[in-house]
This record gives C-alpha cells, sequence and structure tokens, in this order.
C-alpha cells in the first residue's frame, strides 16, 4: 500500500571491501564524529569498524541492513545508536512490529542486548527511540506526506541522524530523529533514491 517501505538490494562491490581496506582508512576512522556501518559489507569487517571508532571515542551508529538473524552480539555492544526498521526488527528479534507497542518491546530487548539507544524506523508512523537513560519508550511521528517511492527512505535517516550527531551534537536526540524524519520524508516524494535535497527551495528551513 502507499508509504509502505521497499527495500533494493544490490550486492557487489562492497562485498570487497576488507580488513586492510580498513587499516588504510584507520586515521580518517578515529578522526571521524561519527562512524556509520551497515551489513552490505562484511559483517566481521563492519564489527571491526565499531570496535576501531569506539575504541577512539567516536560516536558509532549501526543500521542492521540487510539484517542478520544471527548477528554477532558484539554488534549491540559495539553500537552508541542502533538504527533498524520493522523488517529488520523482527529478523533480529522474532517480534512481528505491528504497533508502537511492538516496536518498545523490540526496543527493550536490544537494550538487554548492549545497545545504548535504540531507534526503531516505521515508515510512516515515524519512530519509536529507546535509551537506557531514558527506559520509557518515546514515539516521534512523521509528517504526512505523499509517498511516491519510498527506496532508500532508511538510507536517508540514518544519514541525516549521522549529519546531526556530527553537526548539532547539542540538539536532543528527540529533535534530531524529528529532523531525520523530515529528511526522510522528503525523500519519498520523488522516485529514485538520488536527493534532490540540496535543490529543494520549498523546504522547511529548520532542518539546518
Amino acid at each position: 500500500s502507499l508509504g509502505q517501505n521497499v527495500i533494493v538490494i544490490v550486492p557487489g562491490a562492497n562485498l570487497l571491501l576488507n580488513f586492510e581496506d580498513l587499516k588504510r582508512a584507520s586515521d580518517v576512522i578515529c578522526k571521524a564524529k561519527v562512524v556509520v556501518c551497515q551489513l552490505e559489507i562484511t559483517p566481521a569487517v563492519s564489527l571491526e569498524a565499531l570496535k576501531m571508532a569506539r575504541a577512539s571515542g567516536v560516536k558509532t551508529l549501526f543500521n542492521p541492513a540487510p539484517a542478520l538473524a544471527d548477528l554477532d552480539p558484539q554488534f549491540y555492544t559495539y553500537s552508541d545508536i542502533f538504527c533498524c526498521n520493522e523488517t529488520e526488527a523482527e529478523i533480529l528479534t522474532g517480534i512481528s512490529v505491528g504497533s508502537l507497542e511492538d516496536a518498545a518491546k523490540v526496543g527493550r530487548m536490544l537494550l538487554e542486548r548492549g545497545c545504548k539507544l535504540v531507534i526503531v524506523t516505521l515508515g510512516a508512523e515515524g519512530c519509536m527511540m529507546i535509551s537506557g537513560e531514558e527506559p520509557i519508550p518515546k514515539h516521534v511521528p512523521a509528517g504526512k506526506v505523499r509517498a511516491v517511492d519510498t527506496t532508500g527512505a532508511g538510507d536517508s535517516f540514518v544519514g541525516a541522524l549521522a549529519f546531526y550527531l556530527a553537526y548539532y551534537p547539542k540538539l536532543s536526540m528527540e529533535e534530531m530523529i524529528r529532523k531525520s524524519n523530515c529528511v526522510a520524508s522528503v525523500s519519498v516524494q520523488a522516485p529514485g533514491t538520488q536527493s534532490s535535497y540540496p535543490y529543494r527551495k520549498d523546504l522547511p528551513q529548520d532542518l539546518f
């Protein structure tokens, strides 16, 4: 139905990234403000990148996409922010996310596995966030838009969140998520995954 999440995965060159590549990039990784990892490269390489970042005090944002049922448990403990969608949440926990309550249940389960903060993205419903510091789940709704193509919406959200974490660290997490929801909602209003973001004159000015 309209606005539902659609995933497109084209594995290829990403799988060639190896530990040697990581070693060569260690300087950049360790000086970063935020490191984002997913599972489109070999999981062990992603995990090593998270460990390198954490060892240097760099904030880690992990998006388990595409999700693995047997995800290495260390991914949870090395993720400052663990961000998954409903499909990934179900693969990781076995809980089918059909409501805000289900998303909260997933969040609590992932916190127990060692995450510091969990965000479950819920498409048109926005996000659910929960953390060790704020154990009461908080729903951050998304604005209503007409979705044309949802491909890449999750990546838009994660990329925007990384941007706000790096450049606007004084914002509350709820505000970062609200703004990231807004960026993702812009991304679904046109076909394709290439953002027209810099060229849009009609965007809310409070995104920056």
